[in-house]
């Protein structure tokens, strides 16, 4: 996750420049040998560089699926085919981590690996065969290095903070040290992006106040909705003393509800405004995340519980797909890699956001062993008023992400949110088309 989160916005860039189509399969193929060294790692060392592997390519991947999806689906059936997509990332949310329990306990850990490589060896086949070669434009573009490796290093310490910092403590030196590295690196990242011929980041993407809606209102919806699985799957173990498969049972309200609402939202997204989907998308969170403030670590309540997990997963699938189509035919082609990246890395963002501060407030009130017994599950053989502190800092975090899901829903119902415009927020590019190797002009 480190990994891919830093690469995102280089790789999003880099495939702007050399082609998505070259990036996503060199992705897959890289992917696919690391989870063969993963899977065949002699020791830890192994398997954390082929770890790390496995990140490069899968950032590869991601910054490239949407833009690759845009690039082939027409604009009026756009908003189905991002529908799909959705659909089938929260499928694998849901089938994920019962598919990986079953093989782990059945054939042993390495088989998590090998048993995907079947898999992305089919994705590699099928990519090379349907996604089409298509001309990318001759701008005379280089790749910014010196922002590039600003921009890894600035994201790589603010991941790292975040990271430990609620293990670690806020104020330790290591946190405070990577905290104020990032900020200074990334100060200077903006500084020279507004000074170099060809940015990493083009700065006019950010003169677009449309634009920067849609980038805030995914932030917000990651940062509103990420840590409430895991707040409830703690509170199942820590409280109510069920394993981690029962834990993990009792949350799949939240993945069905996003399966479900990301194909529906691709449907309706062709008759309703993606104002409209985004702002009810947003509210549903919001809604959920309330209800669980006042059903999480109640027996009796499991039923409220659930339609409170299935709200935030509706409100999150209703939410996807029409902004992120909204997004994707805003900008231009030659421009699609790296807002597409941007959004990836906001949502990365708070994603790293949410679990770090659902965590902080949901542990703000126990000492440093308690709160090792509650992300452990034994917090239960703790005094009552032990567990009673952590039960109220977890309903005050989903107070918290319900007042985050209510801010994403004023800046989507009330913020800029025009009709496209694929030239004015950015420069225009009047140099001819060249075709990727091997096409013909």
């Amino acid at each position: 996750m480190l990994t891919t989160t830093t690469l995102i916005l280089v790789f999003g860039r880099i495939a702007d420049l050399v082609g998505r189509r070259r990036l996503y399969i060199a992705g897959i193929l890289v992917f696919l040998l690391a989870s063969l060294a993963c899977g065949a790692a002699p020791d830890a060392a192994v398997l954390l560089t082929a770890r790390l592997v496995q990140g490069v390519g899968a950032a590869a991947i991601v910054t490239n699926t949407t833009a690759l999806l845009t690039d082939v689906f027409p604009e009026s059936i756009l908003s189905l085919g991002l529908g799909l997509n959705a659909t089938v990332a929260a499928v694998g949310q849901v089938i994920g981590p019962v598919v990986g329990g079953l093989v782990a306990e059945s054939f042993g850990w390495r088989w998590i690996f090998l048993a995907g490589v079947p898999i992305s060896l089919a994705g590699l086949v099928w990519s090379l065969r349907l996604i089409p070669r298509t001309a990318r434009p001759r701008s005379g573009e280089r790749l910014d290095v010196p922002g590039s490796v600003l921009s890894v290093a600035a994201v790589g310490l603010l991941v790292g903070a975040v990271s430990v910092g609620g293990s670690a403590g806020w104020a330790a030196v290591p946190v405070v040290a990577m905290a104020s590295g990032a900020v200074l690196l990334g100060a200077v990242f903006v500084w020279t992006q507004r000074r170099v011929p060809h940015p990493l980041v083009d700065p006019a993407i950010f003169r677009d106040r449309a634009t920067i809606t849609l980038f805030s209102a995914a932030g917000l919806c990651a940062l509103s909705s990420y840590a409430l699985v895991l707040l409830a799957s703690l509170s199942f173990q820590a409280v109510s003393g069920k394993d981690a498969v029962e834990a993990a049972l009792w949350v799949l309200p939240t993945p069905i509800g996003t399966t479900v609402a990301a194909a529906s939202a691709g449907v309706l997204a062709r008759r309703v405004p993606a104002r409209t989907l985004s702002t009810i998308g947003m509210l549903l969170i919001a809604v959920g995340a309330a209800v669980l403030a006042g059903s999480l670590a109640d027996d009796g309540a499991y039923a409220v519980t659930a339609v409170g997990l299935g709200a935030v997963g509706v409100g999150t699938g209703v939410f996807m797909t029409p902004s992120t189509s909204a997004l994707m035919t805003r900008v231009p082609e030659h421009r699609r890699g790296i807002a597409n990246a941007i959004r990836s890395a906001l949502q990365n963002a708070g994603f790293l956001f949410s679990t770090a501060l659902g965590l902080a407030i949901a542990t703000s009130g126990l000492s440093a062993a308690q709160q090792a017994a509650a992300y452990d599950g034994s917090l239960l053989g703790l005094p009552a008023t032990d567990v009673q502190a952590f039960v109220d800092g977890v309903r005050t975090a989903a107070l918290t992400f319900a007042g985050c899901a209510v801010v994403g829903a004023l800046i989507v119902a009330f913020g800029p949110f025009g009709p496209p415009d694929r030239q004015a927020p950015l420069r225009p590019d009047t140099s001819g088309p060249v075709p990727e190797p091997g096409t013909s002009a």
